[in-house]
């Protein structure tokens, strides 16, 4: 399996591709802001042909390059319904004080063919096949994606915004919900294998079984919220 990835933009956002191997075809995940030339880089460096386009959430960090590249290359783009809204009205999405301050910086709006997300379903794609999950918190409509384990490689979560190293989303934005977000975080994160990699949507790869150990977050929701200190812990996304 090949996961390239680089961080992109303003915000640092992490965007990735995956694919089988090399020279197959692939799925990007969170061309955010300026990611477009990025993209291109990585699909011309590991001779990959892109299928779709999925998004952990609507944030304008995450989505503002979906319009561009799944035009040059006449693919779909996945989101949860409850965050479609947020491609075409970043200033709804993210409050008056910082919306307003990116509407003139950025085109926004949606790619000409957009499907939407389910929790719990199974999303083949480029001879892949991600597990969708359900994780509002930081927006109502925040997904994860899992990959299986294959061969020599563990199991691989794309978190976005639900699970940093050593951190978790902010949820004091329009759409946000701390306890939405701990139950998230029980539910989804909880149950992996320590071994799986995480792949989160800003900052460096973690595992479950590193933040399991050391995130007090997760560290809260796995001692049933009985574990206290976190309220002042930083949190982290646009």
């Amino acid at each position: 399996m090949l996961i390239a990835g680089f961080p992109a933009g303003a915000w640092g956002t992490n965007c990735y591709l995956a694919a089988p191997a090399a020279g197959e075809e692939c799925v990007i995940i969170d061309p955010g802001h300026e990611a477009a030339q990025g993209v291109e880089d990585a699909l011309r460096k590991h001779r990959l042909k892109p299928v779709a386009v999925v998004l952990t959430h609507g944030h304008i960090d995450h989505v503002a390059s979906v319009v561009p590249v799944c035009g040059a290359h006449d693919v779909p783009a996945w989101i949860h319904p409850e965050d479609r809204y947020m491609m075409g009205d970043p200033e709804k999405a993210l409050g008056r004080s910082i919306g307003a301050q990116l509407m003139g910086e950025l085109t926004v709006g949606e790619p000409e063919d957009v499907r939407e997300l389910a929790d719990g379903a199974a999303l083949p794609l480029a001879g892949l096949e991600f597990s969708v999950a359900h994780a509002p918190g930081h927006t109502k409509g925040s997904v994860t994606f899992g990959l299986p384990e294959a061969a020599d490689v563990p199991p691989i979560l794309f978190s976005g915004d639900l699970l940093f190293a050593g951190s978790v989303g902010r949820t004091d934005l329009p759409g946000g919900d701390t306890e939405e977000l701990l139950a998230s975080l029980a539910r989804v994160c909880l149950p992996l294998e320590d071994s799986t990699v995480v792949l989160s949507g800003h900052g460096p790869q973690t595992t479950i079984g590193q933040e399991r150990a050391t995130n007090p977050y997760l560290r809260q929701v796995a001692a049933g919220g009985r574990e206290s200190g976190t309220s002042g812990a930083p949190r982290r996304g646009m």
